[in-house]
């Protein structure tokens, strides 16, 4: 299990990168990828942030929020700026967050009014992908890569 806040310190270039392409339109925002059993994957626009060192996400009812209770295993991807291809990929489990106190605390700053109908899920940053290019022409991406089980 790894926080954001640990993937930062050990990669703070990456995570740099990658924090601001999640907040390139000024709110977190991204395509979260899910589980659940032989099922194909699936893809899901969403908003994120990162408090206190935490990836965050609220998840109203719906087929993510089953898949991630379920399962947990998740991948996450930032939206691409066309001009500026560049791209983040993170991959994890995700735990529901049931403390009240952390919940306010994510709950603060988000972009949105959260209510009782939002859970709070914070995601654990197993491997993160960063494929950098600095415009449309520039190929192939120069990729860097972290995997906290390396780390172990």
């Amino acid at each position: 299990m790894t926080t954001w806040a640990e993937f930062e310190a050990r990669e703070p270039a990456m995570a740099a990168a990658g924090r601001a392409m999640l907040y390139r339109g000024g709110e977190g925002a991204a395509l979260l990828g899910t589980v659940s059993g032989d099922a194909p994957p699936r893809i899901h626009p969403i908003n994120v942030g990162i408090v206190g060192g935490v990836l965050y996400a609220f998840i109203l009812r719906s087929a993510k929020l089953t898949d991630l209770a379920r399962d947990g295993r998740y991948a996450l991807h930032a939206h691409i700026d066309p001009a500026a291809p560049s791209e983040l990929l993170l991959r994890g489990r995700a735990h529901e967050v049931r403390d009240a106190a952390e919940r306010a605390a994510a709950a603060a700053g988000w972009a949105f009014e959260v209510d009782d109908s939002f859970r709070l899920f914070a995601f654990d940053v197993d491997e993160a992908v960063l494929g950098e290019r600095a415009d449309a022409a520039a190929w192939p991406p120069r990729y860097t890569r972290y995997r906290a089980s390396a780390l172990r």
